[in-house]
């Protein structure tokens, strides 16, 4: 009955992916969610046999229900859920034949261990020597490879170091909204981002148009100035004339009144440069 509510209730679903996440966590979790989203845990065959009996408008979802994942049910802001998410992780200790999220590396330096322990780091070809009465670490030595299974060995080093590498917490896999599933790396695409892509694709369109003569929407204002210049530069040399060029030809006929509009266009760059030229002159003293 719960997730039907919540089927008809929602139309944003957040699928994440929950391993390594303990109870106490899961708990927090939930809390910090309350009143932006509904988390729901339960049994896959479930989920997939209420969707496709009663909500096949959800029915993309289907592929992504598999391992221990869970449903974020939520009519809110996507970015703000997401943000909520990625704060409520807590380091971990890296724990032996566990799939290591990340590539972990062991820094240079003082280990605060005693010199006894030198034959057990040597063993992972780490190398040592003995400083002020403890074993310091002379170059930095990857003991951990993302994706692979973490040694009984390389655990119990990091535990001696008190390095706990790891973070967990609920991990987004994928977003269902408005009847599409995207990637969650789809939330960094800002507005601004997306009208660059925009200008950028239509100054290529426009740049294309006008190489092989073929006119677009892009293309037209530029194929506008062009025949504008053209005109121009014939009626400045021919008798031709229309009401465009006459301000033209009457600049060029009259210096003075050319050196007036030279002198008029220039001025407002010429004072916001002038505020900066006293600070500039002020500033070898």
């Amino acid at each position: 009955v719960k997730l039907r509510d919540l089927f008809s209730k929602y139309n944003k679903i957040i699928i994440v992916g929950a391993d390594n996440v303990g109870s106490s966590h899961m708990q927090k979790i939930r809390v910090s969610l309350r009143g932006k989203g509904v988390l729901l845990m339960g049994k896959n065959t479930m989920i997939r046999r209420v969707i496709k009996n009663d909500y096949k408008q959800f029915e993309a979802v289907l592929p992504h229900i598999y391992e221990n994942v869970g449903l974020l049910f939520t009519n809110g802001d996507l970015l703000e859920l997401r943000e909520v998410i990625n704060t409520q992780k807590v380091p971990a200790a890296a724990k032996a034949g566990a799939i290591a999220p990340i590539s972990v590396t062991v820094p240079a330096g003082d280990t605060g261990l005693e010199p006894t322990q030198t034959a057990f780091l040597q063993a992972l070809n780490i190398a040592t020597r003995i400083n002020k009465g403890q074993i310091m670490i002379l170059n930095p030595k990857q003991v951990i490879t993302q994706g692979e299974k973490v040694g009984a060995s390389e655990a119990t080093l990091l535990q001696k170091l008190k390095i706990k590498p790891f973070s967990y917490g609920l991990q987004i896999r994928q977003i269902f909204d408005d009847g599409a599933v995207y990637n969650p790396s789809v939330l960094d695409i800002t507005n601004d981002a997306i009208g660059k892509k925009i200008a950028d694709a239509a100054t290529r369109v426009a740049a294309l148009s006008l190489v092989i003569g073929y006119p677009t929407l892009p293309s037209v204002p530029h194929t506008l100035s062009r025949a504008f210049k053209n005109l121009l530069s014939v009626a400045l040399d021919t008798a031709i004339t229309f009401p465009q060029a006459e301000e033209i030809k009457e600049l060029l006929e009259n210096p003075e009144a050319l050196a007036r509009a030279v002198a008029a266009t220039s001025a407002p760059a010429a004072a916001s440069g002038g505020d900066s030229a006293p600070a500039a002159a002020a500033a070898p003293a």
